[in-house]
């Protein structure tokens, strides 16, 4: 067996071990209405409720807000490189987003609002000569009870 094929399934059986785990919380990430106004401008997604200020606070969440796709794209900023806490994995060359299952937004992240995130394996598996692993992503929002987000994120892993 090959150093990789060898690497790939001893990281396999690790992984797997740590099915239903989760990270710690990631570091809070404020959002700014400066972030809001870039990704508008990157995405031409210039709706009122996420760039007039004035608008939105007479509008149906009180302040401005993040665009969902926003979160979704943040939220990969802030998960940390393993899966789950633990040995790093042998031999592997690259991890890889590799899209998502599902993807949710209960609750708006309001301009000033502080995100992180919280990651749980569900699957590991090897597919098309890597592994593939998905993580439950909660986006979680200081001081609300509903999470922003909550994401099936896929990532192949290169051995």
């Amino acid at each position: 067996m090959a150093d990789s094929e060898e690497n790939m399934n001893n990281a396999l059986e690790l992984l797997q071990e740590r099915i239903g785990q989760s990270s710690p919380p990631t570091d809070w990430f404020e959002i700014t209405q400066d972030r809001i106004d870039g990704f508008a401008d990157v995405t031409l997604d210039h709706q009122w409720i996420h760039v007039d200020v004035d608008r939105a606070k007479e509008g149906p969440f009180g302040a401005p807000i993040a665009h969902g796709h926003l979160t979704l794209s943040i939220m990969g900023h802030l998960p940390r490189s393993e899966p789950v806490p633990g040995p790093k994995l042998e031999g592997q060359k690259l991890g890889i987003n590799y899209g998502f299952d599902k993807v949710r937004f209960p609750s708006p992240v309001p301009v000033g609002a502080r995100i992180r995130t919280v990651s749980t394996l569900k699957r590991a598996e090897i597919k098309g000569g890597m592994i593939e692993t998905m993580n439950e992503v909660v986006v979680e929002v200081e001081g609300q009870q509903k999470p922003a987000a909550v994401a099936e994120s896929l990532g192949r892993l290169v051995f």
